[in-house]
């Protein structure tokens, strides 16, 4: 095959250098630079000075893989995972807990700052345990016709294959205890070569299992899973395809937050670190202060994660939520934790809301917690009913610094930040900011 000269491709030279980490990016990924050109470098950490294979060469920037380190930060410390360097769930266990907050704090301003100017005061960063943290995890299971065995967990990174795990310290002690003999259970199934993948959560109520099954199960497989789930005491749930869900044992899962017990479908979002979830929600509450006589409107607002707390603390509580299933789910809360101040609609918040019947009255403060895609779509709105407080928790800071601009033209200014570290050792990087009219307000 004839291969032609293109400007614009860039042969890595497989050059090998000798430099200096001054900085973790993002995504934990070292950076460095040799001749003015910026070098990013999985694994290595600031001071670490080592040799780089040079694998790709762009005109801006450059990659590399370390081939010797030749010193080690005090900030590196040994994961404690026996996958880790193959999984693709964790990729900063080498990295000290306290210079993976500061790095993804720095991400955040450095984000906020170029896009809305100058961010008040230090961000504060909400965190929690770095390991025995997540209380929900999906893996992957593959039928393996050679070794005629069945491998259980997460994909490897930059890949689908499945790395089959024996541990995971990041999961809640419960739920990685019940990886051994969950896998040993699946593989005794006749269905074992048609299993898509199998979700574990801990509910405050017990450990739940969901598995997605790609075939009908027969009795025997289904009296198979029974036993397991009894004798492990597991809610078990069977997934026949993407809408359908069959609880096999068990009752419905639940978590309290703001001492209200909120019960939620198996695939309902939930946030998966149980205690940074309550620490948000209780620095939102603090930021957004409602008053007994106030209405506040809580957009992309799941099952009532914020808005019942809010309703336990003002006069009314506008639900607003895209998924039907979660909208019934947070009325059903209220109800049952007697909250008669607080309504649910389902709208989908990227088309024009203003004609709805719950966007007319006027909010005196509102919480946004939309997904990575943000909440573009809303933000004029936000501004045209002037809040006198907006708080806005963000899972993609670049989202985040976009929909601000919008808020931050009708006058309203950041008042405090937040670093929220939902995923250690991940580069998922999530944060809350208050915005108000007047700075002055909020900033003791």
């Amino acid at each position: 095959m004839a291969q032609f000269y293109s400007a614009n491709r860039r042969v890595a030279t497989q050059q090998t250098l000798t430099v200096t980490c001054h900085d973790l990016d993002g995504f934990g990924q070292g950076v460095a630079r040799h001749q003015g050109k910026t070098i990013f470098i999985p694994g290595l950490l600031p001071g670490e000075q080592a040799e780089v294979r040079i694998t790709e060469d762009k005109r801006q920037f450059s990659r590399g893989r370390v081939t010797k380190r030749l010193n080690d930060s005090p900030e590196r410390v040994a994961p404690r995972c026996p996958h880790f360097g193959v999984c693709g769930g964790c990729q900063q266990q080498h990295i000290s807990q306290a210079l993976q907050q500061q790095s993804k704090a720095a991400t955040l301003r450095t984000l906020l700052t170029r896009e809305i100017g100058a961010i008040p005061g230090a961000i504060i960063r909400v965190g929690a345990d770095a390991y025995g943290y997540r209380r929900r995890a999906r893996l992957g299971l593959e039928y393996r016709q050679k070794s005629r065995s069945l491998a259980m967990g997460y994909r490897q990174a930059k890949s689908s294959d499945v790395v089959d795990i024996t541990h995971c310290p990041i999961l809640i002690p419960g739920l990685e205890q019940l990886l051994a003999p969950l896998k040993a259970a699946l593989a005794q199934l006749k269905a074992a070569k048609r299993l898509g993948h199998v979700e574990l959560v801990m509910a405050d109520n017990g450990p739940l299992v969901v598995l997605r099954h790609l075939d009908v199960l027969d009795d025997g497989d289904r009296r198979r899973l029974l036993d397991f789930a009894a004798r492990h005491q597991v809610m078990m749930w069977l997934a026949a395809d993407s809408e359908s869900l069959e609880c096999l044992h068990g009752e419905p899962p639940i978590y309290h937050i703001d001492d209200l017990r909120l019960q939620f479908s198996p695939r309902d979002f939930i946030q998966v670190n149980a205690e940074v979830n309550r620490r948000m929600v209780a620095l939102a509450l603090e930021w957004l202060a409602p008053g007994a006589d106030e209405r506040v409107l809580d957009l992309f607002c799941g099952m009532g994660n914020f808005t019942l707390p809010l309703a336990k603390r003002c006069a009314e509580v506008i639900g607003v939520e895209g998924v039907a299933a979660l909208v019934a789910n947070g009325q059903y809360n209220a109800q049952q934790n007697l909250l008669n101040n607080v309504t649910f609609f389902h709208d989908n918040l990227e088309e024009d809301v203003t004609t709805r019947p719950w966007a007319n009255r006027g909010f005196d403060k509102i919480l946004l917690d939309p997904a990575r895609a943000g909440a573009l779509g809303v933000m004029s709105h936000i501004a045209a009913w002037a809040p006198r407080r907006i708080v806005y928790v963000s899972c993609n800071p670049t989202t985040l610094a976009r929909d601000s601009t919008v808020l931050m033209a009708s006058g309203y200014v950041p008042a405090r930040v937040a670093m929220l570290d939902m995923f250690p050792h991940s580069g998922h990087l999530e944060s809350m900011t208050l915005f108000v009219k007047d700075a002055g307000v909020c900033a003791k």
